[in-house]
C-alpha cells in the first residue's frame, strides 16, 4: 500500500503549530509524518484509522499520535452534505522538541512517557477530553508566550489522565510496557525480539527471567493484563497488519514472517482478532487510500512514500487557519 508522507507546516523556529479547520472536509489519504500530532474533532462522526486500528468515532474525538504512525479520519458523508458545522484542531510539534537537557529533569518524566506511548496512538475521553478541548480552543488564538504555557498545561493534563486507551496494537508499533519491574521489562524485550519465531514458547521466556512456566504465567498476567498467549498473538497479528500495509508480500509470506506455524492457523486467528481475513484487511485499507496526490488542494502537502522530501518545498498556503507558536 502507498503510504503518503505529509509535509507539515512546522518550521524550525516553531515550538508547535496549530491548524484550525471549520467544515473543511476530510479529503486526504492515509499518511504519516515525523512530527507528533494531537488531533481534536468536534461536531462530526466517522471512521478513524490509526496504525492497524479502525474504529468509529461519534460527535467528538481526541487522539495523540507519535511520529510516523499511519493515520486518517473520515467524516460521515451524510453529515457533511447536510451542512452540519464541525471543527478540527490539530497541534503538531517536532520529534526532538523534548530532547533538550531541561526536559530530562524529573518533572518531565510523565510527559516523556506520554510521548513514548503515543507510538501506538492514544485516545482520550471523558473529563480529560472536555478540559483538553478548552485548552486547544484557546491555543487557536496567538497570545504570545501564554500559548507556550498552555501547551505544557495540555501535555501535563494528558500525561496524568487515566481516561485514555491505546489504538494501534503492540505488534504494529512495539513499545515498552509501562512498569517498574526489571523482570517484566526483560521478558517483554525478549518477546519483542523473538515473537516472529514460531517456536517461541512460554518456557523459553520464563527461563530468561529464571521462573517456572506456572509462576511466569501468573506474573505476566499481572503486569500485562492478559495471558502470555493472548499477548503473543496480539504482537503477531499486529505485525502481520503492518506487513499487509507496508509490503506486497503474499499472505503466506506474511504468515511466516509474523511467527505463525501454518497459513490456516494464521487466517483463523487473524479473522478472530480483526473480524476480517488478511485479504479483506488489505483491500479495505487500499480502498480507504484511493487518493490522487497530483490533485491536492494544497500542492505538495502529501507525497508518495518514495518521493525524496528534499526535492519539494513546503506549501505556500494551507487551506486552514494556521498559527505558528
Amino acid at each position: 500500500m502507498n503510504i503518503y508522507r505529509e509535509i507539515t507546516p512546522l518550521k524550525s523556529q516553531d515550538v508547535f503549530v496549530v491548524l484550525d479547520s471549520v467544515s473543511n472536509g476530510f479529503d486526504y489519504p492515509i499518511h504519516n509524518h515525523p512530527e507528533y500530532e494531537l488531533n481534536l474533532i468536534a461536531g462530526m462522526s466517522g471512521t478513524r484509522i490509526v496504525g492497524d486500528s479502525t474504529e468509529r468515532y461519534t460527535d467528538c474525538d481526541l487522539v495523540l499520535l507519535g511520529p510516523y504512525l499511519y493515520h486518517k479520519w473520515d467524516g460521515d458523508r451524510h453529515l457533511q452534505d447536510s451542512g452540519q458545522p464541525y471543527r478540527v484542531i490539530t497541534i503538531q510539534f517536532a520529534i526532538d522538541l523534548f530532547s533538550g537537557q531541561m526536559f530530562q529533569k524529573e518533572r518531565f518524566i510523565k510527559m516523556r512517557n506520554l510521548l513514548r506511548d503515543s507510538s501506538r496512538g492514544i485516545k482520550f475521553h471523558g473529563k480529560t477530553f472536555e478540559e483538553a478541548m478548552q485548552i486547544m480552543l484557546s491555543l487557536t488564538v496567538d497570545k504570545g508566550f501564554a500559548n507556550i504555557i498552555e501547551f505544557f498545561q495540555l501535555l501535563d493534563l494528558l500525561s496524568n489522565s487515566t481516561e485514555a486507551a491505546f489504538l494501534a496494537s503492540e505488534g504494529f508499533s512495539p513499545g515498552a510496557l509501562r512498569s517498574e519491574s526489571n523482570r517484566i521489562q526483560a521478558a517483554y524485550s525478549y518477546i519483542l525480539k523473538h515473537f516472529t519465531d514460531p517456536d517461541l514458547k512460554i518456557g523459553k521466556v520464563a527461563a530468561q527471567v529464571h521462573m517456572s512456566e506456572s509462576a511466569f504465567s501468573h506474573f505476566f498476567q499481572k503486569y500485562a493484563f492478559r495471558s502470555y498467549t493472548h499477548f503473543l498473538i496480539d504482537l503477531r497479528v499486529g505485525h502481520a497488519c503492518k506487513l499487509l500495509l507496508d509490503t506486497d508480500d503474499t499472505i503466506a509470506q506474511i504468515s511466516s514472517k509474523s511467527g505463525f506455524n501454518n497459513l490456516a492457523n494464521f487466517n483463523r486467528l487473524f479473522k478472530k482478532y480483526r473480524s476480517c481475513t488478511p485479504v479483506e484487511y488489505r483491500k479495505r485499507y487500499l480502498e480507504k487510500n484511493d487518493f490522487n496526490w497530483t490533485r491536492q488542494v494544497t500542492p505538495w502537502q502529501f507525497l508518495p512514500a518514495k518521493t525524496r522530501v528534499n526535492e519539494v518545498v513546503h506549501p505556500v498556503a494551507y487551506a486552514t487557519k494556521l498559527v505558528h507558536l
